[in-house]
């Protein structure tokens, strides 16, 4: 029973391998699969091509004092788990807010007189500002009182880490010993 199987699978297979270009055949349509699979996995957006309105890009902090105190927190549980570091405590002050840039259009018009008046307005879609970039508060110093930060090579491990992390220049960091 299965050598007539194995026999008939054969036989459908030498026909097949007769078929002109059947390695091309197979490889496109391996190919297609591939694709398929490929666009099912892809996250779904309401808007394809098209940039985000504001809800569906907004940040997961509500205000810069909430993003200030994320920072705070994350700064001091990296510091404290370097090797000869104790209690932490970390201050950061930062030059301003969240700042948003929407999409905007202008409409230039000329009056009965000649001259031309322009208008901007925003670009709404269903509504809503659409929102091209989202730039975050510009940290303006950060401050660190840390126990076993005296040591040179601890307070350099913790300045590099700051760097690291938050993307600041030394002068704006200030790292001193805590009790």
């Amino acid at each position: 029973m299965i050598a007539d199987f194995k026999d008939k699978f054969k036989i459908l297979f030498e026909k097949i391998k007769k078929i002109k270009h059947f390695y091309i055949y197979l490889a496109v349509i391996i190919a297609i699969i591939f694709v398929g699979i490929y666009y099912l996995t892809l996250p779904k957006s309401e808007e394809d091509g098209q940039a985000s309105t504001i809800d569906n890009n907004l940040t997961e902090f509500s205000s810069s004092a909430e993003y200030v105190e994320y920072l705070e927190n994350k700064l001091e549980n990296v510091i404290s788990s370097l090797k000869g570091v104790g209690d932490v405590e970390v201050v950061i002050t930062i030059e301003k807010g969240f700042e948003y840039v929407y999409q905007t259009e202008e409409e230039t018009r000329t009056t009965s007189n000649g001259t031309s008046i322009t208008t901007t307005t925003v670009v709404l879609v269903d509504g809503k500002p659409v929102l091209l970039e989202e730039i975050y508060p510009t940290i303006k110093g950060i401050v660190v009182v840390a126990k076993g930060s005296a040591d040179v090579a601890v307070k350099m491990d913790i300045l590099y880490l700051i760097q690291t992390v938050v993307d600041v220049g030394t002068s704006q960091i200030n790292i001193m010993e805590g009790k």
